[in-house]
């Protein structure tokens, strides 16, 4: 049997963009993404600090050290630039496995959405 858990965790990062007119994705530091174990195209749950919103998307990988974290899309309707957002995806693991796995988690600086 296989559960579903937390793999990886980028909590609370600002907002730095919001792009209606693009394809859609979250753009997202490429230091950010390998902090937190995430790689480009995959899923991610996005929630917003500021208005509750709670939605999903894909990665797709931002300059490296610029501390972009941009919604694209029609996600762009669900943020405001300076919003805080956590993002989150999971795996499926062995329940036996799951029982010693540990996700990534990563606490940038809010005000620079850099590592500290």
């Amino acid at each position: 049997m296989y559960i579903e858990v937390l793999k990886s965790k980028i909590h609370r990062v600002t907002v730095t963009d919001a792009n209606l007119n693009y394809v859609g994705s979250i753009t997202i530091d490429e230091n950010l993404m390998e902090a937190a174990n995430l790689i480009e195209y995959e899923k991610v749950h996005v929630l917003n600090n500021n208005n509750g919103e709670r939605f999903e998307t894909y990665v797709i990988k931002g300059a490296r050290d610029s501390g972009t974290i941009c919604l694209n899309g029609a996600a762009a309707r669900r943020v405001q630039p300076g919003d805080i957002v956590i993002i989150l995806s999971y795996a499926q693991v062995d329940h036996v496995k799951a029982r010693t796995f540990r996700p990534a988690i990563v606490f940038p600086d809010t005000a620079t959405n850099r590592l500290k």
